[in-house]
């Protein structure tokens, strides 16, 4: 009889432990659910049978069908949220050094070209203000390939020491009138007489050098800048979703809202989701790389800044050579092009070689314009380059950065959400990239099925690593105007589905 009463009452406890269980408040659960900004009608007070539940585990549960629908919309805007945050730093930081860069440059060609407008005109009076346009249009076309124009700097550059030949030429022997055609040949002589000296050949080389660096890079920061905006907008495909409201919202119906996942758990979710993100990994470093190899051009012996701001005495120099070597350079174009016919005006009483010997005096250093907000190419290009370093490996370290950072999962191994309930996570942690996912125990990813805009991503990369390499050895490829540039991504997009 002892016996039989004691195993009724184990019986009875039993049943009265059962009960309880069936009964568990959800009341943690409603104050987390309504936090989020969802309505509490109909969501249970008290665990119900959980049949209907179609991702997270089945069984006594605090969510609805309704309930698990919204949260898994809820994780996935979170987790284009959590992307969006992670990758915020990476991507300003493109944006602000592009239009850092990009100011500086522009407006340090607006300096060079004040500079050379104001000291002629003390220094050449009406003679530079009457052929000024040859100047101006020398900087109008530099402009005009930094911004992305097709130009070709050494036919510019050839074009504008003709145009300079043929007005020094006629303001030299202003005696004599000359027609289109035999200022064509003086022209022809540019390089046979080289009448300004060994000027333009190296002008030609250090511009020509200097410029194609720096567009490249330019461009470069402008595409790293399309490249990461357009892979922070992650593609959230519906088995990422599940694995996401698994993760971060099945607790809820367990009863446990304040339950964060295990740490290894988060990193097989973020891993599977962001298996493509981590792909560009590759190509983007090499990208970084070769971003870093041009700023060293930059800050050595492509620097525009050494180039340009010189510019002025360098042209200057160039005309009294021409002006030194006038008789001689005169001679051999009348015994080439034939001898001209007098205009009959006379030279003025001072003559035009006075003009030209009065010798250029350039800026002081403390009368010279500041450059963009006072910097110097150097610091700006030391500044660029740590910010540069510190987004390598970016994408391929992207799931790892979410899980450890925001505070979203739990420190204590037995203590965290490890898919099912409350207890240590005991799988393996895949590798990243898509190909590693084939074993991923959260997401079900398919290998076979690369993420179409990710590879169009790729391929710009691939194509601007290109540019830049050719960049650092001083060759230039053609490319479209910049404004053009981003529709090549839409051609790139296409060819990839």
């Amino acid at each position: 009889l002892p016996l039989q009463l004691a195993l009724c009452t184990v019986s009875v406890l039993l049943s009265l432990s059962s009960g309880e269980s069936k009964a568990r408040s959800c009341s943690e659960v409603r104050q987390a659910y309504n936090v989020k900004g969802f309505s509490l009608v109909n969501v249970p007070h008290q665990e119900i049978s959980g049949e209907h539940l179609r991702v997270c585990p089945q069984g006594f549960t605090c969510c609805t069908s309704e309930m698990e629908d919204k949260l898994n919309q809820q994780s996935k805007v979170e987790f284009e949220n959590l992307v969006e945050r992670s990758s915020h730093n990476m991507r300003t930081t493109f944006v602000a050094r592009h239009k850092k860069f990009d100011e500086f440059f522009l407006e340090l060609l607006d300096n060079s070209e004040k500079s050379l407008n104001s000291m002629f005109t003390k220094t050449y009076g009406k003679l530079y203000m009457q052929n000024s346009e040859v100047f101006q249009d020398l900087f109008t076309e530099l402009k005009r390939y930094y911004t992305g124009g097709n130009v070709n700097l050494e036919e510019m550059l050839n074009d504008f020491w003709s145009r300079l030949l043929e007005r020094m030429f006629q303001l030299l022997n202003s005696q004599y009138h000359f027609t289109d055609d035999y200022l064509e040949c003086v022209s022809k002589y540019t390089d046979q007489l080289k009448p300004f000296g060994d000027v333009p050949r190296k002008l030609k080389a250090q511009v020509t050098r200097a410029f194609i660096a720096a567009r490249t890079f330019v461009q470069g920061l402008m595409v790293g800048r399309e490249v990461a905006n357009r892979v922070a907008k992650v593609n959230v495909v519906p088995a990422c979703v599940r694995a996401l409201t698994k993760m971060l919202y099945c607790p809820y119906c367990r009863g446990m809202p304040g339950l964060k996942p295990c740490h290894n758990y988060c990193h097989n979710v973020m891993r599977g989701c962001l298996a493509n993100q981590a792909d560009l990994d590759a190509e983007w470093n090499l990208f970084i790389d070769a971003m870093l190899l041009v700023a060293d051009r930059l800050e050595g012996p492509f620097n525009i800044e050494a180039v340009i701001d010189p510019v002025d005495i360098k042209i200057s120099e160039a005309i009294m050579t021409m002006q030194d070597n006038s008789m001689q350079v005169s001679a051999k174009v009348f015994q080439g092009c034939g001898q001209p016919k007098p205009s009959g005006i006379g030279r003025s009483a001072r003559g035009i070689s006075d003009v030209f010997s009065t010798r250029f005096r350039p800026y002081a250093p403390e009368e010279r314009p500041t450059t963009a907000a006072g910097t110097s190419l150097e610091r700006l290009v030391i500044d660029i380059k740590g910010k540069l370093k510190e987004s390598k490996r970016f994408w391929s370290n992207l799931p790892d950065d979410i899980c450890a950072k925001g505070n979203l999962t739990e420190s204590d191994e037995e203590q965290c959400w490890n898919s099912h309930t409350k207890g240590r996570y005991f799988p393996e942690v895949v590798k990243e990239g898509l190909t590693n996912q084939l074993n991923n125990p959260e997401v079900d990813v398919d290998i076979t099925r690369p993420d179409t805009l990710i590879r169009q991503q790729i391929m710009a990369l691939r194509v601007m690593t290109n540019k830049l390499k050719n960049a650092y050895n001083g060759n230039d490829i053609y490319f479209q105007d910049s404004s053009k540039f981003s529709n090549l991504l839409g051609v790139w997009m296409c060819r990839w589905r």
